[in-house]
């Protein structure tokens, strides 16, 4: 099944050169996708300013679930093999959870969230990000 990133993802909000996405598939607690708004497909592509600031917005999203959250380590994945767009996964990890001490399954599609749940969320993470 080829899935679209509304299938995938929800926008929680825009940072200064990225968007954030709540990850649909919630089986880590807070997942999240940090995606660079301008056209790039690799991060050796930006350079400068450009680059520290979108690092800058990952570390932000980072911290972020990690206040909310309290994972025990957070994951940063930055696959797009077959889609052309620089974006970072952020994965919370958490002690005795899935893929503790291994490496994250990219959708295992076993846990979803109610509406409410997802709007819940995405208010406490858009919050933070924005105080």
């Amino acid at each position: 099944k080829n899935l679209t990133q509304k299938d995938l993802m929800i926008e929680i909000c825009e940072l200064s050169v990225s968007t954030v996405f709540l990850f649909k598939e919630q089986t880590h607690k807070g997942r999240c996708i940090v995606a660079y708004k301008n056209h790039a497909t690799e991060l050796y592509e930006l350079e400068g300013q450009e680059l520290l600031s979108y690092m800058e917005d990952v570390n932000l999203v980072a911290r972020t679930l990690k206040e909310l959250f309290n994972p025990a380590k957070i994951n940063y994945g930055a696959y797009s093999d077959k889609l052309p767009h620089l974006h970072i996964h952020l994965v919370p990890k958490y002690i005795d959870g899935t893929d503790y001490g291994s490496i994250f399954a990219m959708n295992p599609q076993k846990v979803y969230l109610s509406d409410v749940e997802y709007t819940e969320m995405i208010n406490l993470i858009k919050a933070r990000l924005k105080s």
